[in-house]
């Protein structure tokens, strides 16, 4: 033994920690749950090791195996997998390697409830092992390592653990111990554990074995053994048959891989043959984990050939618009030592993620059709990561844009959204075009001034807020054979709405009464704006900044612009409303001071009411107090 070593736990494991033991008290089972869970992976990862190292297998059954001291109040979890080097024990155990954590643990709340479900996103995982224990003692040897490298990690998650370099004359893999805390001796029993791992733990791959339960002699006495038996079914989930497997055994296998604490929404489990013959278990959780927008979280399902474990990550399987979606797929086709780069290139791999992903769609359109409000749940969890689909996946965009839903005009209520195919239904005689516009919040865009026509009307307007939706407008040209249309871009053009156009006499006689003040405008103005029109689209508002139909919005060079890219500033359109008071002000002017100063107020109201951050805020202060003084 040498070289213990006495170290901190990262900030954000110990406000985990805390949280974690005060929240999930009443779930304490989940411990047992965890550990064989990750007992069970780490034996994944030594069966593939061994597929390019045949020499570290041993011939020795692989098996998690589970005791208890009741002298000493200990419950013992230990595998025979692939073991750890002191290096990963850090890193794995004392701190969090995942982006996102810190602003993850802000959301605790303390409320245990609520805490409880934060948690879940998170996933528990090896410290749940502090719900029960006050003390944890880990021995781990990495496969291929001699017996006097192993490390021992001792902490009773205070804020500080111990390491130190051991033996560990029983070969490669971890054990971890539990000394149990008061109150927790229920658990120290045979047939306790045993319901425990039969719950959680029965679809597990491996056999869990246990010491044989003591028999009773002819005079009455125990007769304890030494002998293992296992106590789960220890064969793969996936390749038993639907009828044979409980609803309960699904969504105990789904908590197994995906480390969730929910339970999922829906799952398919399916055999398919033909040209690839193959396994699937997809599952679609009902809630987001706490990191689904980070780029640096690997995603995607645990690929296993012929039974054997692969890659539990293998994002090639789905595209990246179904992440959230958690599962196995068994190949029988695929050679065992698959790789990576294969997987970019394999003919296979294509025709299963095609499958698969046809196979997912099938499943959200059942949801949206035959379970609205359970299709809403899963929309405000993973609503802006299908959108992503329109413009990733070319071959189902129709499909995608069917189960994309948008706040509307038509409710008055943000949570409350429609899909385009309930558009369409509502859409007016004569109407021709789905008319939608983007900003950066809900209440921006409905009170954006450029809905006002719209408004008046009574045509529906989509109100396309999330941070994707601009890529999904720049994608998505037609529905149902009906273009998507900005009504912030370009000349507003109603068709057969418009019953209230002007004969084209009257409309150059308009513009040329209007042409003073439109130059007015456009002198005092400069460079900022490339014309000044008389607006079709304002009602109520004195104005509105339009751009081209082909170029950026103002919205999406806002986005990136804040993603620190350089972008071209553009010249946008100013539309004025010749009935507003402002304008008819502007028109009576003859003080060229006040002709500039309102001439900028107006153009600066309508940068605001864009969202767009004004150049000199000061200045439009200023100019506001004197109107108003």
């Amino acid at each position: 033994m040498s070289n213990k070593q006495t170290m901190s736990f990262q900030t954000e494991i110990k406000q985990l920690l805390n949280l974690m033991i005060h929240s999930l008290y009443s779930d304490k089972e989940i411990f047992l749950r965890e550990l064989v869970s990750n007992a069970s992976d780490a034996i994944d990862k030594l069966r593939f090791e061994q597929i390019n190292k045949p020499e570290l297998n041993k011939g020795e059954e692989l098996v998690v195996r589970v005791s208890f001291d009741k002298d000493a109040k200990t419950i013992t979890v230990s595998d025979n997998g692939i073991g750890m080097t002191e290096a990963e024990v850090i890193e794995n155990i004392g701190t969090i390697a995942k982006s996102g954590t810190k602003s993850f643990l802000e959301n605790l709340s303390g409320d245990a409830k609520k805490d409880a479900n934060l948690i879940g996103q998170f996933g528990v995982g090896f410290y749940s092992a502090f719900i029960v224990a006050d003390k944890v003692e880990l021995i781990t040897l990495k496969a291929g390592e001699t017996t006097s490298h192993a490390s021992k990690w001792v902490s009773d998650g205070a804020g500080e653990f111990t390491i130190e370099t051991v033996d560990k004359l029983d070969g490669s893999g971890t054990s971890i111990t539990l000394h149990l805390k008061e109150g927790n001796d229920d658990l120290l029993s045979d047939w306790g554990l045993r319901t425990i791992i039969r719950k959680y733990s029965d679809h597990i791959n491996y056999p869990i074995k246990m010491q044989k339960m003591p028999e009773h002699g002819e005079d009455g006495k125990e007769i304890i053994s030494t002998e293992l038996e296992t106590v789960n079914k220890a064969n793969a989930l996936w390749t038993r048959s639907k009828n044979d497997i409980s609803e309960e055994e699904y969504k105990e296998f789904y908590k197994h891989i995906s480390h969730d604490y929910h339970e999922p929404m829906k799952w398919i489990h399916a055999r398919v043959e033909g040209a690839q013959e193959y396994t699937q278990l997809l599952y679609i959780p009902s809630k987001a984990p706490f990191d689904l927008y980070d780029a640096n979280r690997r995603y995607g399902i645990k690929l296993y050939v012929k039974r054997v474990f692969i890659m539990d990550d293998a994002e090639k399987l789905l595209p990246n618009y179904l992440r959230f979606v958690r599962g196995v797929i068994d190949s029988q086709d695929l050679p065992l030592n698959v790789s990576r780069e294969i997987l970019q290139s394999s003919r296979d791999i294509d025709a299963i993620r095609s499958g698969s992903t046809k196979k997912i769609l099938s499943v959200l359109e059942d949801i949206a059709k035959n379970e609205p409000e359970k299709y809403a749940e899963l929309w405000n969890e993973f609503g802006p990561v299908i959108k992503e689909g329109v413009i990733e996946d070319h071959a189902n965009k129709e499909r995608v844009a069917k189960l994309c839903r948008f706040a509307s005009t038509h409710n008055n209520d943000n949570a409350k959204t429609v899909s385009l195919d309930d558009y369409v239904s509502r859409m007016k005689d004569g109407q021709d075009k789905i008319y939608y516009i983007t900003a950066e919040s809900y209440n921006a865009a409905k009170n954006s001034p450029h809905l006002e026509v719209f408004k008046q009307k009574g045509i529906e307007v989509l109100l396309l807020t999330d941070r994707v939706d601009e890529w999904v407008a720049s994608h998505l040209f037609e529905f149902d054979k009906k273009s998507l249309v900005s009504v912030a871009k370009g000349k507003l053009d109603l068709g057969k709405l418009d019953d209230e156009k002007p004969s084209e006499e009257a409309q150059k006689q308009q513009d040329e009464q209007a042409k003073p003040i439109l130059e007015k405008i456009k002198t005092a103005l400069g460079g900022k704006v490339k014309e000044v029109v008389v607006t079709t689209r304002l009602v109520d508002s004195p104005a509105c900044l339009v751009v081209e139909n082909n170029a950026m919005s103002m919205q999406m060079e806002r986005l990136l612009r804040q993603a620190g890219q350089e972008v071209p500033s553009m010249q946008p359109t100013l539309e004025i409303n010749l009935n507003h008071k402002l304008i008819n002000k502007l028109e009576s002017s003859i003080d060229q001071l006040q002709i500039d100063d309102l001439s900028l107020v107006i153009f600066e109201q309508a940068q605001l009411a864009e969202g767009i951050q004004l150049d000199d805020p000061v200045g439009f202060v200023k100019r506001m107090n004197s109107f108003i003084a």
